[in-house]
């Protein structure tokens, strides 16, 4: 008897229809499982015979043949251990297949038939929620990601026994629209207001969360450029229901989603090691998986000690940067990866950490100061909008400081900054840009009305600084901000040169803009 079962995998972080087809015929008993299978596939039949037999259920002497279609895409994960059982069920006329339709089924067995967590689950139920009168059976612990996914009705029974005696009784398993979790903006543990002084490095960072844009925090060791950066989540507009889910849809696939971030707003941080390699960090693997890029999508990489990551490592941010997205090209197929996200570094200006700082003298020389500063290379550079200097705070000034303003006020000028941009691209006709950053230069410079005086400050800033035509660009696009984050129409003398304070010139990462940024005053 031949049985066919609907299931789902994932491929990036899109999931496409798999049909799991069962056939039990007379002839010497063996199991034999096609269609691409990955290891932790091929290892399901150990699962699903155990758990059959502990659940009850009878697995008589057949030549079992397993198709998982379509056979010329690799299947990876767990998750095909249910419809296996099932369709080995209906396959020996132990369930009906009329009970099994209309369904579609995924989920890891344990050997005692209870059903365990798998990836991926949000993509699984948004190709189930774009299949008509289909309902998606899945383990309890995928639920509530699952739920996220509004109008698709969801069963998650415990075991195989519960859901198999579902079919029998009611021709069904018991399924319900449920409620998506509430999601609240979560108090956040780390707030400006822990930070003293800084102030030209809070505004910097503050710059930052208005517009979207990439920074670099240059300073001695201790200065507080950590503490910054951890903070910067605090002070960023929360994530949308749109940006949720595509956030949580990543961090499903890769199996890093925790159970509280369902309920939380707060936009993803993530603080890799400088030690990880480049599939670690961008993406990658003969099994494409999602790199730190994607999964600090909507959220912010930080890079502590950036210049002790491996230089192409670091080169392999480029691109991501550009396009926010990563493509993972393979032989048999490429998978996109969304990774829009917001770069802070944090990076000594010298080996030693105290060049420019007049309370301890470097003792690094000259040529080594160059060659750690190159490790940083130009085209990357340019890419960073914001070169912030972090300056070491008196130790006498620590006790006696009062509480800086926190996190909840710099957000509410954030947010309006914000809304100020998604109005006027979207009267603009611009699709998909919701931040000054991810606009194109040329479109901006076309379109922003900026003062006379400005844009001649501008230009003679950008013959002086060397600045290519990207980072012309650039300095306008964070001038563009200082003006929304003022509630300004039009880009003043003073929001450019305050975008210039960030801005080193071409050729030196950090030596000439720790140099203005140190002596420069806001604006």
């Amino acid at each position: 008897m031949l049985a066919a079962i609907r299931s789902a995998a994932v491929l990036g972080i899109e999931a496409y229809a798999v049909t799991v087809e069962v056939d039990a015929a007379k002839g010497l008993p063996q199991f034999t499982l096609v269609g691409l299978a990955a290891s932790a596939v091929k290892e399901s039949r150990e699962r699903v015979a155990a758990a059959l037999a502990n659940t009850g259920f009878i697995l008589p002497p057949r030549r079992i043949t397993v198709n998982l279609a379509p056979a010329d895409v690799k299947k990876d994960g767990t998750a095909f251990d249910l419809p296996i059982a099932l369709g080995l069920l209906v396959a020996t006329a132990q369930l009906s297949a009329e009970s099994v339709a209309r369904h579609l089924f995924v989920g890891e067995l344990g050997l005692d038939g209870t059903l365990r967590a798998i990836r991926g689950g949000v993509p699984i139920a948004r190709h189930a929620a774009a299949v008509r009168d289909t309902v998606l059976v899945l383990p309890p612990q995928n639920a509530d990601e699952a739920a996220l996914v509004t109008g698709l009705p969801i069963a998650a029974p415990a075991t195989l026994a519960d859901l198999v005696e579902q079919l029998r009784r009611n021709g069904a398993a018991r399924a319900h629209l449920r409620p998506a979790p509430s999601r609240d903006a979560s108090p956040a543990t780390l707030d400006f207001a822990d930070v003293v002084g800084q102030e030209s490095a809070r505004r910097a960072l503050e710059v930052a969360a208005a517009g979207g844009h990439n920074a670099i925090l240059v300073g001695p060791p201790g200065a507080g450029k950590t503490m910054l950066a951890r903070r910067l989540p605090s002070i960023m507009p929360e994530l949308t229901e749109a940006e949720a889910l595509d956030v949580v849809a990543i961090h499903s696939v890769a199996g890093t989603l925790a159970a509280d971030a369902l309920a939380m707003r707060v936009r993803p941080f993530r603080a890799p090691h400088h030690t990880i390699s480049e599939a670690g960090l961008i993406g990658g693997g003969s099994l494409p998986r999602p790199g730190e890029v994607s999964l600090a999508h909507q959220g912010v990489l930080f890079l502590d000690e950036m210049l002790e990551f491996p230089r192409h490592v670091l080169e392999g941010l480029r691109q991501p940067m550009e396009d926010g997205r990563v493509v993972v090209a393979r032989a048999a197929a490429s998978v996109t990866f969304p990774a829009r996200f917001t770069l802070v570094g944090a990076m000594n200006p010298c080996p030693c950490g105290h060049a420019g700082d007049a309370a301890k003298p470097c003792v690094c020389a000259a040529a080594d100061v160059a060659r750690y500063r190159a490790r940083l290379s130009g085209p990357l550079a340019d890419r960073i909008d914001m070169h912030v200097h972090v300056g070491a705070v008196p130790l006498r000034a620590l006790g006696g400081a009062a509480a800086g303003e926190p996190s909840a006020a710099v957000r509410e000028r954030v947010e309006r900054a914000r809304a100020a941009q998604r109005a006027r691209f979207a009267a603009l006709g611009l699709r998909g840009v919701r931040c000054n950053a991810h606009a194109p230069g040329r479109w901006l410079d076309t379109r922003t009305p900026v003062d006379r005086a400005a844009r001649e400050l501008l230009g003679a800033a950008a013959e002086r600084l060397a600045l290519s035509a990207r980072g012309y660009h650039r300095v306008l696009k964070v001038a563009r901000t200082v003006a929304d984050l003022e509630g300004a129409e039009t880009v003043t003398p003073a929001s450019v040169a305050e975008a210039l304070r960030y801005r080193p010139a071409n050729g030196d990462v950090a030596g000439v803009g720790v140099a203005r940024a140190a002596g420069a005053r806001r604006v």
